[in-house]
C-alpha cells in the first residue's frame, strides 16, 4: 500500500543522506585523523547502519558500492575494501531487521567485531600487497587503531539508530508504560 512506498521513501532517502554524510566524512575527516596507520572507516559506518538497520539485499548492495567508494578514494587495490564489506554486509544483514532500534550496546558489539575483522582482513591484505611492512605493522599500527577511530566514528550513529529514529510512533511497539517486563 501507500504506507510501504511512503516507508520505502524513507528508507531511500535516509540511506541516501547517510552515504553523503559518510562520503564527506570518508574524503574530508578521515585522512587527517589517524591514530598510527589507521584512519576511522566511513564507507564501514555506512555499511554497519544500513545493514543493521535494513540488512538483506539493499545492504549488500550498498555494501558493495560503499566498497568500492572506499577503494577509490584510497590507494588500496580495487575491490579489496569492496569485498570486505559486502561479506561483513552480508553477514550483519542476515537477520534482515532492525538490530540497532533501541539497542545500542547490540550495535556497538557488533560494529566493533565488524571493524576488527574488516580491518584485520583488509590490511593482511595490504601486507600481500606490498603496502603493509609487516605482521606487527598490520595489526599494532594498522588493524587495531582502524577499528578504534571506526568504532568511535561509528558511536553517534549507533546512538541515532538506537534511539532518534525509533522514538517515532512504532507499530506493534512495547504500547506505553505496560511493557511486557513488570505487568
Amino acid at each position: 500500500g501507500a504506507m510501504q512506498v511512503a516507508n520505502k521513501n524513507r528508507e531511500t532517502k535516509g540511506v541516501t543522506l547517510l552515504a553523503i554524510g559518510c562520503a564527506v566524512l570518508q574524503l574530508a575527516l578521515a585522512p587527517n585523523v589517524g591514530l598510527g596507520n589507521g584512519r576511522a572507516n566511513f564507507a564501514l559506518v555506512f555499511t554497519a547502519c544500513v545493514a543493521l538497520s535494513l540488512g538483506g539485499r539493499r545492504g549488500v548492495v550498498c555494501g558493495f558500492l560503499a566498497g568500492l567508494f572506499f577503494d577509490l578514494s584510497t590507494t588500496g587495490p580495487i575491490g579489496l575494501m569492496a569485498f570486505c564489506l559486502t561479506v561483513t554486509s552480508y553477514v550483519l544483514g542476515l537477520e534482515g531487521r532492525n538490530r540497532m532500534a533501541g539497542d545500542l550496546a547490540n550495535s556497538m558489539m557488533l560494529f566493533s567485531a565488524s571493524a576488527l575483522a574488516v580491518s584485520f582482513a583488509y590490511h593482511l591484505a595490504m601486507l600481500l600487497v606490498g603496502q603493509a611492512s609487516s605482521l606487527i605493522d598490520v595489526l599494532i599500527f594498522r588493524t587495531l587503531p582502524t577499528a578504534a577511530l571506526s568504532i568511535v566514528a561509528f558511536l553517534p550513529f549507533a546512538y541515532y539508530y538506537a534511539r532518534v529514529r525509533t522514538s517515532g510512533p512504532s507499530l506493534g511497539g512495547q504500547g506505553g508504560h505496560f511493557s511486557r517486563r513488570g505487568l
